[in-house]
């Protein structure tokens, strides 16, 4: 029995020997069987799926029939083709005959190991996932030309986990069944380079004006340089930019070996001609603004569509017309016209579109000059201004700026009605300076500029840069009544079937400012165009609208509203320089007039409502006191005594008008301030009540109507006092 308990033990003891060995070896075998495991089990669903990936490829003369792209009509408003856009297919270049610089251009700036890889690139994932891992950001892999090809031919461009993974095995596979110059034939021949062009030989048509097999070093640069982003480094949209992108190819060239130092700063971009578009028109700068939208309003869709825009065609004709007949000589111009509702219903870029595709309604920053008095007026109208107030144009000095008048002299006394129709500087820097320049800052923010605003106290002079579509943004909302609008331009999108994709949701704008405010700044803007400086505005009709012009000359707007329709004009050179004679109340304005004459043709003629109902709260107590008898009112002197306006005491105590009842004739008034010897509060009830929002019987104090803004409340005025009714 003992020695059966012995070998018992032994076997015990043998059984537990190999427990003593160290825990960080036992961890690290199990790491490196399951993970060779794991890597064996990966590598066999990998190599089965490309295999049956491979097997369902078809063949080369398959893919190279296929073609990329959707084909685009655009209709305006009433159903009439503005332009059909789509795919654009040059000859087949075979490897052979495609140029070698292009070819060496291309894979250098792509995909500058291809030919060493499978088709996935695990130098460049490594490198991606250890950048990612040390600045902790995220990683960003490049895709080998295989990859691109296969998203290209059978993916879309969505960034799952589930494309990227289908996407390399498609690569895998395409490099299992065809030759690299295969692959590398089929993607010079189906990339897509911009402007509608597929393929090498279609790209060098488009913007060269000759075959591809004709490409010159330089070409074969700008050419390469545009599969990153088509749109930014076109040569037709930015000769700069494509010049700049093609310095970069180059420069990756001789990294790798396939010109030298000396043949890369020998390029030429100079010589290099660019070839004018045929068949475009003002249109183009509308459809490149709509059109990019579709990926946010439909679903993945490849097949021919139909949309339907908010664009006027006659209205369209008419704001090319006026920017053309009204521009000053070296200047471009830009023009976007609005609809009550947001719809865009004319847009003009630019002068020639087929010169410059740069879309200077949406896409140019400037300053708007004195338009930007429109938030100025309407941070000062909330505030409690009305526009009969008087005020006085001097020399005014603010931090050490001291704003000059056009013309540098000064009129006095006048009513903010005239210091907004002659454009007085130093009232609005007045203005400004009193409700705050974060409060108009605020303003412009919420009537729908995005820019970056300064608040030094210049910036009421309009020294932010804008965009045309938001400042004509801006001005349709004081059109709508205060209230909110977002501009637009598809109605519908729809198969050429006529199954609905898409249909545009009118949804009603937000209230930015009480309808008062709207009313005041409305009479301000007409009396501009009536009696200002946008007197070249009128077009037979009310008109209310705004000049603009920045320093030197070097823009000129006008912006305004009739019948509905808000249309905002700029004018300037592209590299803003002054343009001698240009100021807004001239050719922006006369633009405007051209444009709007034919645009509210067939609408009736509106009257504005300019009647300012102001809430009790915004009446001054004198204002009050003229609408009742005199001597029903009492006041409290400088010592806190009761006195009637005649000078003598108050016959009685004075009654609020909540109905609470004051001191009794002569009895000073002693604020209740707490415990004796405490310190005054730093605001009465009343006031406390109204900024904490607790007072909420007054109409004009609710809160907004879902706006997303701050409103500015102005503070409350001292309520006048009426003697109490003698008791019977």
């Amino acid at each position: 029995m003992a020695k059966n308990s012995g070998r018992s033990r032994g076997s015990r003891g043998a059984s537990t020997e190999p427990s003593d060995k160290p825990l960080w070896r036992r961890l690290l075998r199990g790491v490196l069987v399951w993970g060779t495991a794991l890597a064996l089990l990966a590598a066999i669903f990998l190599g089965t799926a490309v295999f049956f990936t491979m097997r369902e490829l078809p063949d080369y003369g398959a893919l190279k029939s296929s073609q990329n792209g959707q084909m685009i009509v655009v209709r305006d408003r009433d159903g009439r083709e503005l332009v059909s856009l789509g795919p654009s297919y040059g000859k087949w270049l075979a490897y052979g005959d495609i140029p070698p610089i292009m070819r060496d251009a291309l894979v250098s700036v792509e995909d500058r190991r291809f030919r060493d890889h499978p088709g996935v690139d695990p130098v460049g994932l490594a490198r991606a996932v250890y950048v990612s891992f040390t600045t902790g950001g995220r990683a960003k892999a490049t895709s080998t030309i295989t990859q691109q090809l296969a998203r290209n031919i059978f993916l879309n461009n969505s960034r799952s986990f589930t494309r990227k993974a289908r996407e390399a095995v498609l690569a895998l596979a395409l490099e299992r069944k065809f030759t690299k110059d295969q692959i590398l034939e089929l993607y010079l021949n189906k990339v897509y380079f911009g402007g509608g062009a597929y393929g090498v030989d279609a790209a060098s048509r488009k913007f060269f004006g000759h075959p591809g097999t004709e490409l010159s070093t330089a070409e074969a640069a700008i050419i390469a340089g545009l599969v990153k982003a088509p749109s930014n480094y076109s040569p037709t949209a930015d000769v700069e930019a494509a010049t700049g992108r093609a310095r970069v190819v180059l420069g990756l060239m001789v990294r790798e070996g396939v010109i030298t130092q000396s043949e890369a700063d020998g390029t030429d971009f100079s010589k290099v001609t660019v070839a004018k578009e045929k068949g475009q028109d003002s249109v183009r700068y509308f459809t490149d603004w709509a059109l990019p939208q579709l990926d946010m309003l439909l679903p993945e869709n490849k097949e021919p569509i139909e949309v339907w825009t908010t664009l006027d065609r006659s209205m369209q004709n008419a704001a090319t017309s006026a920017i053309d007949r009204n521009a000053p000589k070296g200047a471009q111009g830009a023009l976007v016209s609005l609809d009550r509702d947001g719809a865009v219903l004319a847009m003009v870029g630019g002068t020639d579109y087929v010169n410059s595709n740069y879309n200077r309604a949406t896409s140019a920053l400037r300053q708007p000059g004195s338009s930007w008095k429109l938030f100025v007026y309407l941070a000062a109208l909330e505030a409690g201004h009305k526009p009969d107030d008087r005020v006085v144009d001097e020399p005014v000095t603010i931090a050490g700026w001291s704003p000059k008048n056009d013309g540098r002299n000064f009129a006095g006394e006048i009513d903010i009605r005239t210091a907004f129709a002659y454009s007085k500087n130093t009232i609005a820097a007045q203005l400004g300076n009193e409700v705050g320049f974060g409060t108009v800052a605020s303003m412009a923010r919420r009537f729908g500029i995005t820019t970056q605003i300064n608040t030094k106290p210049a910036m009421v002079l309009g020294t932010s840069e804008v965009r045309v579509i938001d400042m004509t943004r801006a001005f349709a909302a004081v059109s709508a009544g205060g209230t909110s609008i977002e501009p637009y331009g598809i109605l519908k999108v729809t198969t050429t079937s006529g199954e609905l994709l898409y249909e545009h949701k009118s949804v009603r704008g937000q209230v930015l400012v009480p309808h008062y405010v709207a009313a005041g700044i409305t009479d301000l803007l007409q009396t501009a165009v009536a009696t200002g400086t946008g007197r070249a505005a009128q077009i037979g009709r009310p008109v209310a609208g705004k000049t603009g012009t920045t320093s030197s000359n070097k823009d000129g707007w006008f912006l305004g509203f009739s019948s509905g329709i808000t249309t905002g004009v700029w004018m300037g050179r592209d590299d803003a320089k002054p343009v001698g004679g240009l100021s807004g109340g001239h050719a922006p304005a006369r633009a405007f007039a051209d444009y709007m004459k034919v645009a509210v043709a067939k609408r009736p003629v509106e009257q504005f409502d300019t009647e300012l109902q102001l809430p009790d709260w915004q009446l001054d107590p004198d204002d009050e006191q003229l609408q009742g008898n005199p001597g029903e009112y009492s006041y409290y002197d400088e010592n806190g005594n009761l006195v009637h306006p005649d000078g003598a005491p108050a016959p009685g105590g004075a009654v609020y008008e909540d109905g609470s009842v004051g001191p009794a004739p002569g009895a000073p008034m002693v604020p209740d301030y707490g415990p004796q010897g405490a310190p005054p509060p730093a605001a009465n009830g009343d006031l406390l009540d109204r900024a904490t929002g607790r007072a909420t019987e007054d109409p004009a104090l609710r809160p907004g109507q879902g706006t997303g803004y701050p409103r500015a409340t102005p503070s409350p005025r001292p309520t006048p006092l009426r003697s109490p009714a003698p008791q019977p």
